[in-house]
């Protein structure tokens, strides 16, 4: 088994609390990520770990920003109506793209591989088409 990079990695399990967290209606973070790390069956590397919740965090406290930036670039979906995946991928990259120095690009490139891995068929140009509209509009691209 091939061997993920650390942040890739930690996007991933990002990706997978977010959605565990959107579940319980996001109470309770500190609670519910506990949940989250002890529900899983593979150990993740601590510097993954610590990435995966720097961003979880992330999207939590700025979730009504980050929601209303996916809403204004989204041409016929409302946010609450995405699916549920395509939704928490897509706060994860609008989150980096507003809130962190990481490359547009790589955070468009990494919300479509998670897209692929963990949405439909659809999801990935659906995520890339929001994206890369933000990215454009944040100046990021």
């Amino acid at each position: 088994m091939a061997v993920l990079p650390l942040r890739h990695l930690g996007r991933e399990r990002a990706i997978q609390a977010l959605f565990s967290l959107e579940n319980e209606g996001f109470a309770d973070l500190q609670q519910g990520l506990a949940r989250f790390w002890s529900s899983l069956d593979d150990a993740v590397p601590g510097d993954a770990k610590v990435f995966a919740e720097e961003l979880v965090r992330g999207v939590v406290e700025h979730r009504d920003e980050v929601d209303e930036a996916i809403q204004t670039q989204s041409e016929n979906w409302k946010v609450e109506r995405m699916a549920r995946v395509d939704r928490n991928v897509l706060r994860l990259g609008a989150f980096e793209l507003l809130r962190t120095e990481t490359p547009g690009k790589v955070v468009i490139n990494e919300a479509i591989e998670l897209a692929r891995t963990f949405g439909a068929e659809g999801s990935p140009a659906f995520v890339n088409g929001i994206l890369d509209r933000l990215a454009k509009s944040a100046g990021r691209l």
